[in-house]
């Protein structure tokens, strides 16, 4: 059996602590017993933005939104897809994240993070929704194990009533809000209705094959 050891540990803002742990050429981030995220394990991330860029269809000059950076996933995803002039803003509320991303993680990253499509914020991803910038054709979240603010309390407020009516303005018309969770929750989808969205739930797999546990993602359309 290789053994799991930690590699390194990262602060959350407000409380809290991730842990970087690698077995063999396999990482993952723990949060407390919870495994946040597996190097192995991609499907689920990389369907984030697949599905997302799906229902954009082939408009101009995308600009699109990701909160959460994580293992790279989702980015790299959306680039493999999303056109030369694509804009990409990615939000991440832990700076450590952003340095594995460009050390002992930089393999699975590659160059993502040096593509001009892409800039990278060191914030909470709300604070780039509230601004009053030009509106986004996608908003992609991957901010937590699910709308329950598990790792960071804040999260709490995004996934409300008054944090999703903010993401729906933040976006045009006909952009999509797509959010990762490792879990189904019928009452944060009927909030999302709440607030103006058409909503479709999507089971994946979290290995992107045949096999393995199902995470969940919620495509929300605002329609107007």
């Amino acid at each position: 059996m290789i053994p799991l050891e930690q590699v390194d540990t990262a602060a959350i803002p407000g409380g809290g602590e991730l842990r970087l742990m690698r077995r063999g050429q396999d990482f993952s981030i723990l949060f407390g017993r919870n495994e946040l995220m597996n190097s192995r394990l991609r499907g689920s991330e990389e369907a984030l933005a697949t599905l997302a860029c799906d229902r954009l269809g082939g408009i101009a000059r995308p600009h699109m939104l990701i909160g959460g950076l994580g293992m790279g996933f989702t980015l790299r995803a959306a680039m493999a897809v999303l056109p030369k002039d694509a804009r990409i803003v990615v939000a991440e509320l832990v700076p450590k994240i952003v340095t594995w991303a460009k050390g002992e993680l930089a393999h699975l990253h590659g160059d993502s993070l040096s593509d001009p499509r892409v800039a990278v914020e060191i914030c909470d991803v709300q604070d780039l929704i509230a601004l009053p910038s030009a509106p986004y054709d996608a908003i992609l979240l991957d901010v937590d194990n699910g709308p329950d603010g598990l790792i960071y309390e804040g999260n709490d407020r995004l996934y409300g009533g008054q944090g999703l009516r903010a993401v729906k303005a933040a976006l045009r018309p006909g952009g999509v809000l797509a959010i990762w969770s490792a879990y189904q929750d019928k009452p944060f989808a009927e909030r999302l209705r709440t607030a103006g969205f058409e909503v479709d739930e999507v089971k994946v797999r979290a290995t992107g094959g045949r096999k393995g546990a199902h995470h969940v993602i919620w495509l929300a359309v605002k329609r107007s």
